[in-house]
């Protein structure tokens, strides 16, 4: 595919962000997995006595089927789909068409044997998910971000909230509050248990025990799915309801939300000039103002975000609903979970690429800084509170809100209230950029 004529951006413009993607959510990716699955239940049924035992030469020769599974491959799959018109049906005639003259000829009717469509499939796009939360490029964000709350711990730096000057704190520490949030749903990423089903067309093992009534086929269907690396959900209708997906894509939409607004705060700093960002030669922030370097990155990480977590809102509460025993409304849907990730890709790759150029103005964080006396407030009312004073609040009121302060304005306060004379002499010592608590120590844990 030619990147200019792609329709969507995620195969267009921004391909390189996402082409690694389709190892995981590709339909060429999709037919791979069906073909493992295939194999691997074919495998199994050799394994439980079901059918004759393979020999390791016949091992070998499925799982090569497997490892050599190419694109060509995946065409000649399409071709029997464009006569069928089914594709999980084109996979099992194509292993057959694979088997039919080799040894294992005579168990090439056990391909698919008793299995639904969604048998297949189901397991198939949890694999998609399972090896895709291994590669996630997630992580790589947060560790970026860790390394600059370290990196920056001791910056002493004003706050704001409500928009307005506030206490203190570090630059660094206010990195690991983004750190900290996102290190939790990354957590919980990998904590979601993956299910998957293999229970035929409505869920009741009913074709397998027509053939074989001696096996005990929930118990198998428990020890395939296991043997996968999956939580098997040994009841359900005809498809697995997509609970577990949904928490998938709940989390991703927590991670992506906590990084939206990580990129306007980032945007917020830039724009008040506490970082900036470092010119590349040749490149222009205008088409009519020279002068311009644009938070570019952070704009485009919040808008790519917000691409992702609309598709996963949709993923999360569509596929875990289908009528009766199924309808096929999610075949098309699950087809595009590929574009909540591809979204969060892009946005990944724009956060990692402005961090990258992002560097600290020492010298604007410190003027804001030094002369916000005002800040000091706040310490020495809760210092007089512990020594008694009456009206402590009100008493530091009138001295500074909505007025121009000095450091003289304060200890001449010092003089005029009775508190221990160490206390005094902490609080004389005490400056807005040494008025950080333990932000230093938060930044770095």
């Amino acid at each position: 595919m030619d990147p200019l004529t792609a329709v969507s951006p995620i195969d267009g413009r921004y391909h390189k962000a996402t082409q690694h993607l389709q190892n995981y959510f590709s339909e060429f990716a999709l037919f791979k997995y069906r073909i493992f699955v295939e194999i691997k239940y074919l495998e199994f049924l050799s394994e439980k006595g079901i059918i004759r035992k393979f020999t390791e030469t016949e091992k070998a020769s499925l799982e090569s089927i497997i490892d050599s599974f190419s694109q060509d491959e995946c065409t000649a799959i399409k071709e029997i789909e464009k006569q069928v018109n089914h594709d999980v049906k084109a996979v099992e005639y194509y292993l057959k068409l694979k088997l039919e003259d080799t040894s294992l000829k005579n168990v090439v009717e056990f391909i698919h044997f008793g299995l639904t469509s969604e048998d297949v499939n189901n397991i198939a796009y949890a694999m998609m998910i399972k090896n895709y939360k291994v590669k996630i490029t997630l992580p790589n964000v947060l560790n970026k971000i860790k390394q600059y709350s370290d990196l920056y711990a001791l910056i002493p730096m004003l706050s704001r909230t409500h928009g307005q000057p506030a206490s203190p704190t570090t630059l660094g520490k206010e990195f690991a509050v983004f750190a900290s949030r996102l290190n939790v749903q990354l957590e919980q990423l990998q904590e979601i248990k993956i299910r998957a089903k293999l229970n035929g067309a409505t869920g009741t093992y009913a074709s397998f025990m027509s053939a074989y009534p001696e096996v005990d086929w929930i118990n198998f269907s428990r020890d395939f799915v296991i043997s996968l690396g999956f939580e098997p959900n040994l009841v359900t209708t005809q498809i697995e309801p997509h609970d577990w997906m949904a928490e998938v894509f709940h989390c991703m939409m927590r991670a992506n939300n906590i990084l939206l607004d990580f990129s306007k705060d980032m945007w917020t700093y830039i724009s008040i000039d506490y970082l900036k960002q470092k010119t590349v030669a040749g490149e222009v922030g205008s088409s009519t103002m020279p002068h311009k370097v644009n938070p570019i990155d952070f704009e485009n990480a919040e808008g790519n975000l917000g691409m992702a977590n609309a598709v996963f809102e949709y993923l999360s509460s569509k596929l875990p609903i289908s009528r009766l025993q199924r309808d096929l409304s999610d075949s098309t849907v699950l087809r595009n979970i590929g574009v909540g990730f591809a979204y969060s890709e892009i946005a990944y790759s724009s956060l990692l690429k402005g961090l990258g150029k992002i560097e600290v103005n020492r010298e604007k964080i410190k003027a804001d800084l030094s002369e916000r006396w005002e800040l000091l407030a706040e310490p020495y009312q809760q210092v007089f509170r512990r020594y008694g004073v009456t009206n402590a609040y009100e008493l530091l009121k009138d001295l500074t809100r909505g007025k121009q302060v000095t450091k003289y304005d304060f200890h001449g306060l010092l003089d005029r209230v009775n508190i221990p004379e160490d206390a005094k002499q902490r609080l004389r010592t005490l400056t807005p950029e040494t008025y950080i608590g333990e932000a230093g120590r938060l930044a770095r844990m």
